[in-house]
């Protein structure tokens, strides 16, 4: 199973916005992140900034998002979603986009409950619990 660090997790990202802005070809893998990333031009300052991003903490009383916990997200939803899995999670994506009335709107909707489902895994140190990230996405309207 792959485990990046952190670190290789941020600076995958930087290099994918660097040879975006260099106008340098990219593996698929970097083009669906890139999407991504086109997609937060908030984010492009921090992806952009050299070393300082590397090691920078986020803690949630900040109040301010990890950029690349949140592009990671939504990198691990589109992998989802291009296989459809869990099974139904396409179809989930369309409904609750239509009653967001917003695609990235209703990714964000299954981002949290993704990164709720990882939370508790890393709390509780333990896999992550499938069937609690299929509650969640049944809440929300995805399945």
């Amino acid at each position: 199973m792959f485990n990046p660090s952190r670190g290789e997790v941020r600076q995958f990202f930087r290099t994918v916005y660097r040879k975006h802005r260099e106008r340098q070809p990219l593996s698929p893998i970097e083009s669906m992140a890139l999407e991504i990333i086109l997609e937060h031009p908030e984010y492009h300052g921090a992806l952009g900034d050299a070393e300082r991003q590397l090691e920078r903490d986020y803690p949630p009383e900040a109040g301010e998002a990890n950029p690349f916990l949140h592009l990671s997200l939504h990198l691990a939803v589109a992998e989802q979603l291009s296989i459809d899995q869990p099974p139904g999670l396409r179809q989930g994506l369309a409904r609750l986009q239509t009653q967001i009335g917003d695609r990235h709107g209703a990714l964000h909707g299954i981002i949290e409950c993704l990164g709720e489902t990882l939370w508790r895994a890393q709390r509780d140190n333990s896999p992550p619990d499938t069937a609690y990230y299929l509650e969640c996405l049944e809440r929300r309207g995805c399945r």
